[in-house]
């Protein structure tokens, strides 16, 4: 598998750990006891662990090829960067807010982490989802 492949598959897990992350703690996941502590803690930090390996494998890839250009025209250009920029913006903005998140859990400051996990689930998740989608664009789709 190449390092973009691996990437999507990377976010694409990660997507998956934060949706059974959340669905255990809000008592709607696959659990028969409802709502499970221990299985979002566990899916939370295999969700910082995938993105970790990501971030460390993307920055490397990026710093050993450099820019990869787009190679769409048109219609789907304009979408790919559509899709790109916001990716790009909030994937930046995200790990300052991930490990705010994390240090609230870790010190019981459990209503500060309840407030910014609403926030930043949603956006790690859309960063997670379009991470796959500008990998298919630019590589699943490239003639």
């Amino acid at each position: 598998m190449d390092q973009p492949a691996l990437h999507a598959v990377l976010n694409a897990t990660a997507g998956v750990l934060l949706v059974l992350g959340w669905l255990a703690i809000t008592g709607r996941g696959p659990w028969a006891a409802g709502r499970s502590e221990r299985a979002h803690i566990r899916c939370m930090l295999a969700a910082c662990g995938v993105s970790a390996v990501f971030l460390a494998s993307y920055l490397e890839y990026h710093a050993r090829v450099g820019s990869v250009p787009f190679w769409g025209e048109g219609r789907l250009r304009t979408l790919y960067f559509v899709i790109l920029v916001p990716h790009v913006v909030l994937a930046t903005l995200m790990l300052p807010a991930i490990v705010a998140t994390l240090v609230c859990a870790f010190r019981g400051k459990l209503a500060a982490h309840r407030r910014l996990a609403r926030i930043t689930l949603p956006v790690w998740l859309y960063v997670s989802v379009t991470g796959v989608l500008v990998w298919w664009l630019n590589f699943g789709l490239r003639p």
